[in-house]
């Protein structure tokens, strides 16, 4: 993005408009984060691109979050977001780390080889359909596949209203598919495990060598991991391309309402078991148990199922006692200081 672009052309929408006062139109400037490093941001406005240095008196803000600036180009604060993906931070911290904000739809890229995995599509649909973002399945490497139908009505089977595109990566024509979600103006999040085409995808798209990409194991059909930075890029056709590392330890974090969307047929399953709190297990009267044995509902779906309710809750709980934690320390700190600055006083 090195030619200035239009506040319409970089995403802006009457949602961002509506949180201005008066006062803010006259010697401030709008900008969207278009990449995001250690040591700062670079933002995208209408008078060309902008450095934005990290400093820890910035809020949490990503690739994608949009910025009030004042004539100086200092920082006066964030907008609030359309969309947002977040997640459990990598490891073992407790907190919540923001992959992209702002986002209008979500390319799931798999790919048609030995390293299609449902469960991990599932996992994906489920922080999409919790960010309110319309996900879209995209399935690379086509091209080494004999059958590609018979993944995509996998796919299907879990919600046959998903869109799913199968692509050859590096064909132009093959790509040309996914050009109705990238329109002007319109934010396209990639989101995938390491290796599955992500990068050769995005070269495509764009039309030159953006990303750096990375051979495939032979072994396990696993590509090589080559994204370490978060960027936002402008494609031909006027869509705004977000790419994000692979993301290896995709954990879910508060993420109820996105598990339920992404498994809507087994909540709706469970309203018909006799007992309300029923664990889908043993318990008589199992509508769920009853569509696994019919053949309605597979197995493997309801595992993944109660693994990511479980692993939501679990994180979700860890940042909330966190955050109590921190409310608590900060009251205490507080305090100290109020009766330190008193007996200064007497």
């Amino acid at each position: 993005m090195t030619t200035p672009l239009t506040l319409s052309q970089l995403g802006w929408r009457p949602f961002f408009q509506q949180q201005l006062t008066l006062e803010e139109y006259e010697g401030t400037l709008f900008a969207r984060i278009k990449e995001h490093h250690r040591s700062g941001f670079k933002l995208a406005s209408e008078l060309g691109d902008i450095t934005l240095n990290a400093s820890p008196s910035l809020p949490q803000i990503t690739v994608g979050d949009w910025v009030l600036l004042d004539s100086d180009h200092h920082f006066i604060r964030s907008f609030d977001r359309l969309s947002e993906f977040s997640r459990k931070a990598a490891g073992s911290k407790v907190e919540s780390q923001l992959i992209a904000t702002n986002v209008d739809t979500a390319f799931i890229v798999s790919s048609l080889n030995h390293d299609f995995n449902l469960s991990r599509i599932e996992r994906f649909l489920a922080l999409a359909n919790d960010a309110g973002v319309e996900p879209v399945i995209v399935l690379t490497k086509a091209d080494q596949c004999s059958d590609p139908s018979e993944f995509i009505q996998q796919i299907h089977a879990i919600d046959s209203m998903l869109m799913v595109e199968p692509v050859n990566a590096l064909d132009s024509v093959s790509v040309s598919a996914l050009e109705p979600w990238c329109g002007t103006g319109k934010t396209i999040a990639f989101i995938g495990s390491s290796g599955v085409g992500k990068s050769t995808l995005i070269n495509t798209l764009l039309g030159d060598d953006t990303q750096q990409t990375g051979g495939i194991r032979a072994d396990d059909s696993k590509g090589k991991h080559t994204t370490t930075g978060r960027s936002l890029h402008v494609m031909p056709t006027g869509g705004l391309l977000l790419d994000t590392p692979g993301m290896r330890e995709l954990q879910l974090t508060a993420c109820a309402e996105g598990v339920a969307e992404t498994f809507s047929d087994i909540t709706e399953l469970a309203k018909q078991c006799k007992f309300g709190d029923c664990q889908h297990q043993s318990e008589p009267k199992c509508a769920v148990q009853a569509a696994i044995t019919s053949g309605e509902l597979e197995e493997r779906r309801l595992t993944n199922y109660q693994k990511l309710l479980r692993e939501q809750a679990r994180n979700g709980a860890s940042l909330a006692e966190r955050r109590a934690n921190d409310k608590a320390l900060h009251k205490y700190y507080k305090s100290v200081i109020n009766e330190n600055n008193s007996l200064k006083m007497k």
